[in-house]
């Protein structure tokens, strides 16, 4: 039986987010609220529990599920050839709706899916999801929606289409958009904007002036 807990009250948002850290620890999948939509998220480091998120979602392996950090220093275990343009993209856009797709370690053990070496990593801007990404580590968070149906921007929308295959929601309220996060492509020379969301192609360029926008 799937637990809910409203974020708006200080206690019971202390005992969702220790809840939802248990869960996650467990290998249960948690839905939490992001900056851009609601989240289902997993640990990271559990090829069985980022299997049973992608189950969850009716999502194959080829679309791999994106990492979400509570601190732009947790990069350092996570990435390799991390260049200074993507440094100054983390430094102006995190945490935010910026989307990093990066190189990861070749030591790391997950299995995120088909990524071919990579890993798309972000740090949200909401501070229900820090908290929680700070407390348990990084985590494999993807929308909270079944796969061809909407991205939810509330707590009941995701609970709706996903029920009792999460152990945990911690419900923040509405998100601010249902925009998602822009993806940009570092693991090269000049960094690829791979998909425009929240942020734009013209915001980033102030940044990094050398951008590429893929076809």
């Amino acid at each position: 039986m799937a637990r809910r807990y409203d974020c708006s009250d200080a206690t019971d948002r202390a005992t969702g987010l220790r809840e939802a850290a248990s869960a996650v620890r467990r290998g249960e999948l948690v839905v939490l609220p992001t900056d851009t939509v609601y989240g289902v998220g997993a640990d990271a480091f559990s090829a069985e529990a980022v299997s049973d998120l992608l189950e969850a979602k009716g999502r194959g392996r080829g679309m791999p599920t994106p990492v979400l950090v509570g601190s732009p220093n947790t990069l350092h275990g996570l990435v390799t050839d991390f260049s200074e343009l993507a440094w100054e993209l983390v430094d102006a856009f995190w945490p935010g709706a910026l989307t990093l797709v990066a190189n990861h370690q070749p030591s790391l053990t997950w299995d995120l899916g088909e990524t071919r070496g990579t890993v798309a990593v972000r740090m949200p801007l909401h501070p229900v999801a820090i908290e929680l990404l700070t407390d348990f580590g990084p985590m494999a968070v993807s929308s909270a929606n079944l796969t061809g149906h909407p991205s939810p921007q509330d707590c009941d929308a995701a609970q709706e289409m996903l029920g009792d295959s999460v152990s945990v929601y911690l419900d923040g309220g509405p998100t601010p958009a249902a925009v998602p996060s822009s993806i940009v492509d570092v693991t090269g020379k000049v960094p690829v904007l791979l998909r425009e969301g929240a942020i734009s192609a013209e915001e980033l360029r102030k940044v990094v002036p050398e951008l590429e926008v893929a076809n």
